[in-house]
């Protein structure tokens, strides 16, 4: 999203070439730039061969739908596959207001009765209690949580919430695998580290898919080359990486915002 709108294009048009067809995607508000309306001008083609996620990041529901409508409109798509109730783990996300009779949750669960999403879930990186808030309260079918075997020793999504989704069937998908960008890299983790955090969220138990962005062609080409020769983690090389993140923990400190 940060390039011109046909390179993007281009970008998203060589993931579906090559069977990359889970597309997550949101407006600029998540520092995703351009990338939506660049994804748009590709489905309108081939909106068939795409798997399509956004999210509406906004407590109130009249204003959740309407970010709906609006991301609908840059996808050039009557409908998504799936919508998260994005970041709920934010100042922003009052738990009051995303949980009321108008807040967001029954605004996307609205959606779903309309037909303008197949699927809805709840994303976010941080205070994993709001999750287990969500999933007392509402059937979500999807949820996309910050997950690495550093911010395990922080946030720890694997233990406290992923076992309780799991038991409500709810489809499991980590993001942040690579630790997240920061302002002088990519990436919060050492290049000879990525392969084993791929691995390290490919490994657990119940885990649906792994969302990795794309800053360019050769990191989509190195990503495709980890899921095309992954193996699961032996138990002792589990130990052994969890162990290795327990040390890179005490120097991130609380990299995507407050634990509670």
């Amino acid at each position: 999203g940060h390039r011109s709108r046909k390179e993007a294009a281009n970008l998203f048009s060589h993931c579906l070439d090559i069977g990359a067809n889970y597309m997550d995607t949101a407006p600029t508000f998540a520092g995703y730039g351009i990338a939506q309306a660049a994804l748009g001008d590709v489905l309108k083609s081939r909106r068939d061969e795409a798997f399509v996620v956004t999210k509406c990041w906004e407590p109130d529901g009249e204003k959740a739908l309407k970010l709906l409508k609006s991301n609908l409109a840059e996808l050039q798509s009557e409908r998504a596959d799936l919508v998260y109730a994005h970041s709920i783990g934010s100042d922003k996300m009052d738990p009051a207001k995303v949980l009321g009779p108008d807040g967001t949750m029954r605004a996307l669960l609205k959606a779903q009765r309309d037909g303008l999403t197949r699927f809805i879930g709840i994303s976010g990186h941080n205070r994993p209690q709001r999750f287990l808030d969500v999933l007392k309260e509402f059937d979500v079918q999807v949820m996309m949580t910050a997950v690495s075997f550093v911010s395990r020793h922080i946030y720890n999504f694997e233990e406290t919430v992923w076992p309780t989704a799991h038991r409500r069937g709810v489809g499991l998908v980590a993001m942040k695998v690579y630790g997240g960008g920061t302002k002088k890299s990519g990436s919060r983790m050492r290049p000879a580290e990525l392969l084993s955090a791929f691995r390290y969220a490919q490994s657990l138990p119940n885990i649906s898919s792994v969302v990795i962005g794309i800053r360019d062609r050769e990191e989509l080409d190195a990503n495709i080359r980890f899921a095309r020769t992954y193996q699961n983690l032996s138990n002792q090389e589990m130990a052994n990486l969890i162990e290795k993140g327990r040390e890179l923990a005490k120097t991130w400190g609380e990299p995507y915002g407050p634990v509670s």
